[in-house]
Formats: C-alpha cells, structure tokens, sequence
C-alpha cells in the first residue's frame, strides 16, 4: 500500500523514521514514499490533500481536526523546552510595534508566540532555516527559532530574550506539544494502526543502531555537529514519542483550549482525535 508520507529533515524526525527511510524493518505491507520538507510545506500540504501521512506542527494539526487525525506514535513533546525567542543583541520582551520573525503561520512555535505574548509584534514568516541569517544580518530584532537552533544560536551571536517552551510549561503544568504524525480519515481501516506499529519499530531500531542513526540525521541536519543533534534527540525523542498516552494527550488538550483566548478557535471547531 502506498502512502504519500512527509517528515521533517530535523534530527528527532530523521531518528524516529531512519528505519522507515533506509528501509531496515518490516513495514508491514505499506510502501512509504518519503518526502523531506519544512513543517510550514508539512502542514500546507496536508491541508492541500498533497500527503496521507505526515508530521505536522500541533498548532497545524488542531486545525486539520475534521479531516486528519493524530497517531499515537512520532509525536513531540518538549518538557521545559520549546522554540526559543531570540534577538539580534541584549533585548527585552518584545514590544508592540517590533517585528518578530516566526517559522510559519500553522507552527506550534507562533501559536505559542501569540499565546504568551498577544500584543507583541507584527509576527512575518519565512522558513525556519532563514530566522538565524536574519536576525544576524540585522533584518528584524526578534526571531523565534525551532529544531536544532537552540544548541547554536550563542555562537552565531544571537541572544536568548524567552525559552517559550518553559514559559509554557510554567503556566500550564504540562509539556508543549510541538508536532505530531497526522493521517487522513479517509485512509483504508486498518492503516492509522499499521503505521503507528511501524514507526514505533523504527524507534527502537533506532535506539539499538544509534550509529546508522547518525549517519542519516547528520545527511539532514542543517547544524552537523554530532553534540547538536544528539542534544537534539535527547530532549525531543523520549517516551511519547513512542505512545503519546496519557501524558500527551492531555498536553494535547491543553494546547487546543489555548487557542480561544487567542482568538484562533471557532466555537464549533472539531476536536482532534488520536487514532487507534
């Protein structure tokens, strides 16, 4: 069975999928034709009906409730971390009228933005692999950065203002859910399930063959420092990655009830449901 599936190229995807990538377990009958690409043309090609599977940022995929649904495997969850917002020198939290570059409209990182600090900005997107070079070359003063940015941000000379996954975890109690694997409704019964067994395999095939692993997060990766990316992974890939549970679910939960407050949850908005 085919499957049209996207992932990230960001170090705890490419560690969770290397199995499914260089096809080193069983894949119990399904044919993965994986695609690599940024979480914001993620969620934008989900939404498009461009991807049957594919990881999503959680921001995106509460708002794809009424035709996708969550896996319990591939999540991630950052307990105590998240996006960092950054500034181009020692600044403090932005004020309105600063702009602030964010790696997408449908990313977890700007709902967070936007829920911590709803009068700041204006937000402007562009790809999270251009944040850092711009904050640099002094195009904006603040900028939120995702993946492996966090570990290299100090020796590009930018300035952490606000770790907005701990900001989160503060005033909630439980972890940010950042992104999770979505699959359409529509997919023959049976598949939502046969997937999840398959990248929960390819976790642990992980774990075991830490070596491989490496070799293709680094063929990825845009910081190729071993230390950054297995930092990556250490905070990233644990144990809801491998079943969301209880845990995951209820960090879900949360993050959906935020979005009113916010002003981005219609009030007969569908709910997302993790597939089983």
């Amino acid at each position: 069975m085919k499957l049209r599936f996207g992932i990230s190229p960001c170090p705890n995807d490419t560690f969770a999928f290397h199995a499914i990538l260089e096809r080193k377990i069983d894949l119990d009958g399904l044919e993965p034709e994986i695609r690599l690409l940024d979480i914001q043309q993620l969620n934008d090609g989900l939404a498009a009906g461009a991807l049957d599977v594919a990881k999503a940022s959680f921001h995106a995929a509460l708002g794809l409730a009424g035709t996708h649904g969550l896996l319990a495997s591939g999540a991630a969850l950052g307990f105590g971390v998240g996006p960092l917002l950054l500034a181009d020198r020692p600044r403090g939290l932005p004020s309105p009228g600063e702009r602030i570059l964010c790696p997408g409209a449908g990313t977890t990182a700007t709902l967070l933005m936007r829920c911590l600090h709803p009068e700041a900005g204006p937000i402007e997107h562009c790809p999270f692999g251009e944040i850092m070079p711009a904050l640099e070359r002094g195009q904006a003063p603040y900028g939120v950065v995702i993946h492996e940015g966090r570990f290299v941000y100090r020796e590009r000379g930018l300035h952490l203002v606000q770790d907005l996954g701990q900001a989160w975890e503060a005033a909630t109690g439980g972890p940010v859910p950042l992104g999770g694997v979505l699959a359409r409704l529509d997919l023959p019964p049976g598949t939502a399930r046969r997937v999840s067994g398959v990248i929960r395999r390819s976790i642990d095939y992980a774990w075991e063959h830490k070596d491989e692993a490496l070799a293709t997060m680094r063929r990825h990766a845009r910081e190729l420092a071993p230390e950054a990316i297995w930092a990556h992974v250490d905070l990233y890939v644990n144990a809801q990655t491998r079943d969301l549970g209880e845990i995951g679910a209820r960090a879900l939960a949360v993050l959906d009830a935020a979005r009113a407050p916010a002003g981005l949850l219609a009030p007969d908005a569908p709910r997302l449901g993790i597939l089983t």
